[in-house]
């Protein structure tokens, strides 16, 4: 056990005290000033307002994004950005269930309805803009999810890749907003970290589907080997080029599978 041994009286005890004083305040001051960094609201998030004409700054923006592959697997994203900065614990991720084929649409009103019926269930905060990543389609198709609802008081704005304009609600012409202008380089971040993690998600999945389909007629490797083997390795390509020991100390499937295994994914 450690002992700490202080004085009790004389001249280091008076410095003590007055150390222990210094100490409270600093860490007094210290609290003051996180606080006051809390509720500082960042310079380019009052340009945004005012380059959109909202009522107040957005510290919370929710962006929303779809991905899919010839419109197979189609899924959407949502990322969450407070005070301009992300906020990965509140990522959210849809496997779209309503929609058949391309049609990006309908997967964004999907992802938009199901994401704000559920807050509006729970009373959850709800952002201050909503961002969706395409243009005067996709924020049309978004907005009616949002009506449908009764929630569409809250800003909603598209961003459209090819021009990067920014379409609001209630206007056919793109805002204008200075191709320079920082309110507009968060917007793109916003947009291309949503854009970024629906790709992820929907590789993922793909990975997860892919795999089933190879190694499902190997015996001994079921669902929980095959989610194994797609945490820890990206595909069949990778596995192939790996040795039995290698997959082994990464899975702890046993050599005379993964040989079965590595064998399977080097015949593709």
């Amino acid at each position: 056990p450690i002992k700490f041994i202080y004085p009790k009286r004389g001249e280091k005890s008076k410095e003590l005290r007055i150390t222990i004083q210094n100490a409270k305040l600093l860490l007094g001051e210290w609290l003051i000033d996180r606080q006051k960094r809390r509720e500082r609201i960042p310079k380019i998030l009052n340009q945004l307002k005012d380059d959109l004409n909202l009522d107040v700054p957005p510290r919370i923006i929710e962006a929303f994004d779809v991905s899919h592959l010839g419109g197979i697997n189609t899924v959407a994203s949502m990322v969450s950005f407070i005070d301009g900065r992300p906020k990965k614990s509140k990522y959210r991720k849809y496997s779209i269930k309503t929609v058949d084929g391309i049609d990006d649409f309908s997967s964004i009103r999907e992802a938009i309805f199901r994401r704000y019926k559920r807050v509006k269930e729970e009373n959850q905060v709800v952002p201050n803009l909503i961002l969706v990543d395409g243009g005067k389609g996709q924020l049309s198709m978004a907005l009616s999810a949002l009506r449908e609802l009764g929630m569409d008081y809250i800003p909603i704005i598209g961003l459209a890749k090819r021009l990067e304009e920014v379409f609001i609600t209630g206007n056919a012409q793109p805002q204008t907003i200075h191709k320079t202008s920082p309110s507009l380089i968060l917007l793109r971040r916003i947009r291309d970290e949503a854009h970024r993690f629906a790709i992820k998600f929907q590789r993922q999945k793909r990975n997860k589907e892919f795999i089933h389909s190879i190694f499902q007629n190997i015996k001994g490797v079921g669902k929980k080997r095959q989610e194994i083997l797609l945490k820890a390795f990206d595909g069949p390509k990778q596995i192939a080029k790996l040795t039995p020991e290698v997959i082994r100390a990464e899975t702890g499937i046993p050599i005379k599978l993964v040989k079965r295994i590595i064998e399977k994914s080097k015949n593709l």
